[in-house]
């Protein structure tokens, strides 16, 4: 028996729960497939920014994830003598509308995901389902899934994401290769409850030790995370044991006060997929790059790629857009989340040396530039749809105003494109381009300078254009301009070609 969908997302960690949440949302249909029946029972990922937060509010569900994650306060990065080399405050609000270092246990996140998804009609999550054959055909896909009575079945849809993680089956079966960015490194991450104990003052230290890097995260709860580097003479057995816990932590994590819940050696390592599509099977998240931990851009990344991916689909889907527009997906995204790859690879190099000389070399470095530590501003997309071979403001994510009644902008502006525009501009448009915003579902146009000021300030022009991922398509200071930009929003140059 076949069943036919828009979608079939292979793997439903986060990611791929995050995908199937966005396609419920968009109101298109999907079948997603996971090899385990249980939700994987500890944390992997520990920590996402403001622009996740962002994409997750998306869901109308805020409130939930707000309850079960923390704002991270504050971080610190800390060398061999004990000597706070940097201490910075985090626990603000940044221009997504949400604060740009947030903690959370993963369990927490995934549950309420997949309550999302158990609620968006036309979306089926099926646990312990695995894939065992993906095959592009001419117009679709075509995925054979097993279920844990090894009973088969051939599910056929339009396309297929593939985000069964970092050991991609899919991947392998279609013959992707990945590059290699840095080097490997294991790493101890030990998750569990520390009670009655201090633990570190910063919700985040980056211990720059040569003798072993490591690191510490405050969550929320009692819970709390160390990550430690394995250094030569380590016995893998050994390191995993209470008594050793507490001995590499120099006593954060005591055994009488700290129960874990997840021991265990991981190895940290930067990849990048040589392709992200094969035919109608698109890789993401951890199937398509992977990064050191450094700047917790992980599970970021792997959000943004099914934030890019789905409306796009979704306008394809419905006719409003062409094929071709899933092309940019790639395009844009790969050079992105190569570029946090890359960097984060970099730095692992500069705070887990085990060199002294080298640590004493970047310890008098960032005592003279301490915001060189920081985490560096998010990259452009790569090319695609968006002016930014023209304009360096485009490509670029667009802010979030909170408007002066405490709304969100992105709760009124919902999954669309975002026409923001100065009344008086707006007023030399050409009434033809008047009549395709007003009578296109797919955008939002607004004039009122109490939502618009702030999203209009940010790039310094006078006409904006907003993707339903927040990102910006262009900028414009005259009707000829804004009427360019407005021309390139898919669904309206769609309508526009119908009806010539």
């Amino acid at each position: 028996m076949s069943t036919n969908v828009d979608v079939i997302v292979i793997g439903a960690g986060p990611v791929g729960t995050t995908a199937l949440a966005l396609l419920g949302r968009a109101g298109l249909t999907a079948i997603g497939l996971e090899k385990d029946e249980e939700m994987w029972p500890t944390a992997r990922a520990v920590h996402f920014d403001g622009q996740t937060m962002r994409t997750l509010q998306g869901l109308g569900v805020a409130d939930q994830f707000v309850g079960v994650t923390i704002p991270m306060k504050d971080v610190a990065v800390v060398n061999e003598a004990d000597e706070v080399l940097v201490h910075a405050p985090t626990d603000r609000l940044g221009d997504q509308g949400w604060n740009e270092h947030i903690s959370f246990h993963q369990p927490d996140i995934e549950r309420l995901l997949r309550e999302v998804v158990a609620s968006s009609p036309g979306i089926d999550l099926r646990c312990g389902v695995t894939a065992t054959e993906v095959r592009t055909t001419d117009d679709g896909v075509e995925v054979t899934a097993v279920d844990a009575h090894g009973d088969a079945q051939v599910l056929t849809a339009r396309w297929a994401i593939a985000s069964d993680g970092g050991r991609s089956a899919t991947r392998h079966a279609l013959g992707i290769e990945t590059d290699k960015h840095g080097e490997d490194a294991r790493w101890l991450v030990v998750d569990g409850d520390l009670v009655d104990a201090s633990g570190c003052d910063a919700d985040m230290v980056q211990f720059a030790r040569y003798s072993r890097p490591a690191l510490w995260l405050r969550l929320p709860g009692t819970r709390v995370r160390m990550e430690f580097m394995l250094v030569p003479g380590d016995d893998p057995a050994e390191i995993v044991t209470p008594a050793a816990v507490e001995r590499i932590s120099r006593g954060i994590l005591p055994t009488d006060r700290f129960t874990p819940d997840r021991q265990a050696v991981y190895t940290f390592r930067g990849r990048i997929a040589q392709r992200w599509r094969a035919g109608n099977v698109f890789l993401a998240g951890d199937a398509a790059h992977q990064a050191p931990p450094l700047f917790g851009q992980g599970l970021c990344a792997g959000i943004r790629d099914v934030a890019n991916l789905v409306w796009k689909m979704d306008l394809v889907a419905r006719g409003a857009a062409d094929a071709t527009l899933l092309d940019t997906y790639e395009s844009e995204r790969k050079p992105h989340a190569q570029y946090w790859v890359e960097t984060a690879a970099q730095q692992a190099e500069i705070i887990q040396t085990l060199d002294p000389e080298v640590a004493k070399g970047r310890d008098e470095f960032v005592r003279a530039h301490p915001e060189a530590s920081a985490v560096p501003p998010s990259p452009a997309l790569g090319p695609g749809l968006h002016d930014g071979d023209r304009d360096e403001r485009a490509g670029r994510l667009g802010i979030q105003p909170i408007l002066v009644d405490g709304t969100r902008l992105d709760d009124m502006v919902g999954n669309h494109f975002l026409v923001a525009v100065d009344r008086e501009l707006y007023a030399e448009l050409a009434t033809a381009v008047k009549l395709a915003l007003d009578d296109d579902a797919d955008v939002v146009t607004l004039t009122d300078p109490l939502k618009i000021e702030q999203i209009l300030a940010s790039v310094g022009a006078r006409a904006v254009v907003m993707r339903p991922d927040h990102y910006i398509l262009g900028v414009g200071d005259t009707a000829a301009e804004a009427e360019r930009i407005i021309a390139g929003i898919p669904s309206i140059a769609h309508a526009a070609t119908s009806t010539v």
